[in-house]
């Protein structure tokens, strides 16, 4: 991998912090199957919506409070405008719990509830600001009042019932027709208790059969590891049909192992750029983000694990002073960000979020495989890389917002329209020409590129044997999942005529058959502070 020294030292050192910072999963082996879905597509009738017209994503969050759960929060808290938040739940993880002094169980690496408390006073402040840049942005008081203290006395523990447990029954039982996706940033015993009220409220009734379609029909739960048993013991086992989305490496590359990567793609993680454009002047909130030895200590985590002090630097020299520390948790919000990338309609299209493959109709994992350019390889982690500059700057607007009273003295993002539509079809050999309209709040001047995301496409230039794809691991750990270009094999290999322009033409390719999809992405970019972006995702596919 390009520009990563020190391989072996490193990936030793990575795997004892990762074992500390709650990382060892229980999620079997990933495949080495791209596992692309084709999908059916409409006709050529355009499908424009407006962002008003877009339903939001319903999400309640799980998260037991390690230092990376407390950035994610952090960055949800900006991006809360995206997503109907239903609510957000304390839980545990066999990495951190609060012990039970009646039970003789001491806390073990436990941070305890106020810091969410505080985040959410801070966030308070901002409120009027980011409401100012914004529609959407849920009030304070309501998000206090979702603010749940769940299952969290002991790594997996689900036997009693608790007021998240509840809460989260609640939801689950709720007449809301939406899916409800359940970001699992810990441990899930919290949800598996809320289930088995459930189920041992309804199992020996008539209404059973229905209550259990019901809530697995709502129900989506995006998986960051396998951070206790309760999945695997009681979830998988007693509600099988309940729709998993299981992250079990790519989101290392947005936490701790994130210098384990191509360099190309860390410019907007390291100190310099993170304390310009995150830290410095951006009020309360952003003062509680944590980076790598910035003098933040956590209550009730360990020494080792300190990763603000001076210690913790001169034992891991490898990070500088400001340096991005993790947030492992985002990707599974990143995902529901509704960006034009459509990623929420199939799991295998990819996005901010990553890409998935299909493992059966009810489970999907990132074992699919994006060409890494830098590393001139197959991996299932660039699905997630590729996108941290966009990602990042999007951030630093964003934390702008919270301290600008006035809209016209920030940058927001310019919004894009495909003349065409969102869905076509196409024979072979046909040419399309698609027109892309994009628009800008701020009066920018906008630029325009488009690419095909081949990878996400089912059809396939190269007819060569793929090679194997093969973890790569840190100790016990899969910190990624790769494999080298075969003899001969061919990558996109589709020609964009205007591909810098506002009008692209291309011609579908001659051997494509029938029921072949082409992802062709369309982005705008603004020349505002931060350079931000829209997309278009246009999937063509062959009659």
């Amino acid at each position: 991998m390009n520009k990563k020294t020190g391989f072996s030292m490193l990936a030793a050192l990575l795997a004892c912090m990762l074992i500390m910072s709650g990382c060892t999963s229980t999620t079997p082996q990933a495949s080495d199957n791209q596992g692309n879905q084709a999908t059916e597509q409409e006709g050529n009738e355009p499908e424009q919506t407006t962002d008003n017209q877009k339903q939001k994503a319903r999400t309640v969050i799980t998260t037991d409070g390690e230092v990376d759960d407390m950035n994610s929060v952090i960055r949800y808290l900006y991006y809360a405008n995206e997503m109907d938040l239903a609510g957000i739940v304390l839980t545990s993880s066999v990495y951190h719990y609060a012990g039970d002094k009646e039970a003789g169980i001491e806390p073990f690496r436990w941070t305890g509830t106020q810091w969410l408390y505080d985040m959410l006073d801070a966030y308070e402040e901002i409120y009027p600001n980011l409401s100012t840049h914004a529609d959407g942005y849920p009030k304070p008081e309501d998000i206090r009042a979702m603010t749940k203290i769940g299952n969290i006395s002991n790594k997996g523990e689900m036997e009693r019932e608790t007021e998240g447990s509840e809460f989260l029954k609640t939801l689950f039982l709720d007449d809301d027709s939406r899916d409800l996706v359940v970001q699992t940033w810990g441990g899930t015993n919290t949800t598996a208790r809320a289930l088995k009220s459930i189920e041992e409220q309804y199992k020996d009734t008539a209404e059973w059969a229905n209550i259990q379609k019901k809530v697995s029909d709502k129900l989506l739960l995006y998986i960051i590891l396998d951070q206790d048993d309760s999945y695997n013991e009681y979830i998988a086992k007693n509600w099988p049909d309940i729709r998993i989305l299981n992250d079990q490496s790519n989101f290392w590359h947005f936490a701790y192992a994130w210098k384990m990567h191509s360099e190309e793609v860390n410019s907007k993680l390291h100190g310099e750029w993170m304390k310009n454009n995150l830290l410095d002047g951006h009020g309360k909130l952003m003062d509680m983000y944590a980076t790598m030895g910035d003098g933040k200590m956590i209550e009730g985590e360990l020494a080792e694990e300190q990763r603000g002090s001076a210690d913790y630097l001169k034992s891991n020299p490898q990070y500088d002073k400001y340096d991005f520390i993790s947030e492992g948790d985002s990707p599974s919000f990143f995902y529901l960000i509704d960006n034009g990338l459509r990623s929420m309609e199939d799991p295998s299209y990819g996005g901010w979020g990553g890409r998935f493959g299909v493992v059966n109709d009810k489970l999907y994992r990132n074992n699919v495989l994006d060409y890494n350019p830098y590393s001139k390889r197959y991996e299932a982690e660039y699905s997630l890389m590729r996108w941290f500059d966009d990602i990042q700057n999007d951030f630093a607007a964003r934390a702008d917002w919270g301290v600008t009273e006035r809209y016209e003295d920030a940058n927001h993002n310019p919004t894009l329209t495909i003349k065409e539509g969102l869905n076509l079809t196409a024979a072979p050999g046909e040419e399309l020409t698609l027109h892309a309209e994009g628009q800008d709040p701020d009066g920018d001047q906008l630029t325009y590129e488009w690419w095909r995301y081949f990878e996400a496409d089912t059809y396939q230039e190269s007819k060569e044997q793929e090679g194997k794809a093969t973890p790569e691991m840190a100790g016990d750990l899969q910190l990624g999942l790769q494999r080298p270009l075969a003899k001969d094999e061919k990558l996109d290999e589709l020609e964009l005529q205007g591909k810098d322009t506002d009008t692209v033409t291309f011609k579908v390719p001659e051997d494509a058959k029938s029921g072949d999809t082409l992802h062709i992405i369309a982005e705008v970019q603004d020349n505002g502070e931060h350079n931000l972006k829209h997309y278009q995702r246009v999937i063509i596919t062959v009659q």
